[in-house]
């Protein structure tokens, strides 16, 4: 069948508004806290998906011009600097509830995000999973890029006519180019369930270490203290024999459901600087945010600055999304310059940027104060900075 003159011109809008999309400047947002910069835009949304995912665009098989396989989201994405491009692994949602990884780059890393023609063929374990999702991609020492992802399979003790119930594990594949993919066998730990479990970038006493976040359940950690720690002799397979809490959750604070790893951490003469999602629950439901902590150069295991409170939380129209009030990152890149862009999603719904710098970030972690766990220890610390700049402000003849 011919393409009619109106139905070309139908496809010719499609691929012209979309190209329109993917080339939208994305400048600073005006203001901020002086710790990080947010930008106007999204950097990929349900519509950044190429057309040829989406659309039939054959005259005789969709002379109407429907989408047929439809996209619901693009978010938690991995992050990697190659080749002085920014390129993110993107967790891809379609309408049918499946998710699966498709790769992004762009030229600067704040916009300009273009998907690959084809999503990643991820292989199989011998246990096929149901759902892949949230990839941490770790330039190792030892060559090779590893993916880190959730993988997602029916609980097999489910009673029948339970739907609901499913298992988490942390899947593993390494990669030379981001093209082929060597799938490895899922990480094998003390826990019954994984998540959020990230490849440290260095080898540790010779080994490979890993941040974990052991839970009891699919959803509830129930006795999994917050983010782990282990050592595994090999990749193929990785096996961690022991796991050690080394970032605990605490009542009352933004961890005190759950918190887990976000990307890898980043090595500074100061210590490791660390990104992190944490959960805690009101009357609205989970509500998730993004907080920092440095540990030891040497010892990575060790926690020796956690700054109070949420270091990014969801504002504005980032609060509204399938999964409202929500942030969670699993990438962020730092170029030759020392920028850091910080790739975070929205309520499960879209990707966003924000830009930093290392300095930026380990002042932040540094020089802001912990938290004392308590409202009077928390009105002591704001009294002491109130002040100090009273001190400043008269010392300075501006008041």
């Amino acid at each position: 069948m011919t393409a009619s003159s109106a139905f070309l011109r139908k496809v010719h809008s499609l691929l012209a508004d979309h190209v329109q999309l993917l080339s939208r400047n994305n400048p600073p947002k005006d203001g901020g806290n002086g710790i990080f910069t947010r930008h106007q835009y999204p950097i990929l949304t349900a519509a950044h998906a190429p057309v040829i995912w989406r659309y039939d665009l054959d005259p005789a098989s969709n002379p109407f011009l429907m989408e047929r396989q439809g996209i619901n989201a693009t978010f938690n994405s991995g992050a990697i600097y190659l080749d002085g491009k920014y390129i993110l692994v993107v967790r891809v949602e379609g309408v049918d509830r499946k998710s699966f990884f498709a790769v992004a780059e762009s030229p600067n890393g704040v916009d300009n995000f273009r998907f690959w023609d084809h999503p990643v063929v991820l292989p199989e374990t011998e246990d096929p999973d149901t759902n892949v999702y949230d990839m941490r991609l770790v330039q190792h020492e030892d060559g090779w890029i590893y993916g880190q992802f959730c993988t997602e399979r029916k609980d097999p003790a489910a009673p029948a006519g339970d739907t609901s119930r499913a298992t988490a594990q942390g899947g593993l594949v390494r990669t030379r180019d981001l093209r082929s993919w060597e799938r490895l066998p899922d990480l094998k730990s003390p826990s019954s369930q994984q998540r959020n479990v990230v490849l440290h970038p260095e080898f540790v006493e010779g080994k490979y270490a890993f941040y974990t976040r052991p839970q009891d359940g699919f959803i509830d950690v129930g006795g999994g203290g917050g983010i782990g720690w282990g050592l595994s002799e090999s990749m193929n397979p990785a096996v961690i024999d022991k796991e050690i809490i080394i970032d605990q959750r605490y009542y009352h604070t933004i961890k005190e459901v759950k918190n887990g790893q976000g990307p890898a951490p980043i090595k500074t003469e100061k210590g490791w600087l660390h990104l992190a999602h944490g959960v805690r629950n009101t009357a609205a439901g989970l509500r998730y945010v993004l907080y920092m902590f440095m540990t030891d150069l040497a010892q990575p295991w060790l926690v020796t600055h956690a700054p109070a409170g949420h270091f990014l939380a969801p504002e504005d129209e980032e609060r509204v999304g399938d999964v409202s009030n929500v942030v969670f990152t699993n990438g962020w890149i730092v170029n030759e310059q020392n920028q850091v862009f910080i790739y975070y999603a929205s309520s499960d719904t879209r990707m966003h940027v924000a830009t930093s710098s290392v300095d930026q970030l380990v002042d932040y972690c540094l020089n802001t104060p912990a938290d004392g766990m308590r409202s009077a220890a928390s009105v002591q610390t704001r009294i002491e900075l109130i002040d100090k700049n009273l001190a400043f402000l008269k010392a300075s003849g501006i008041l």
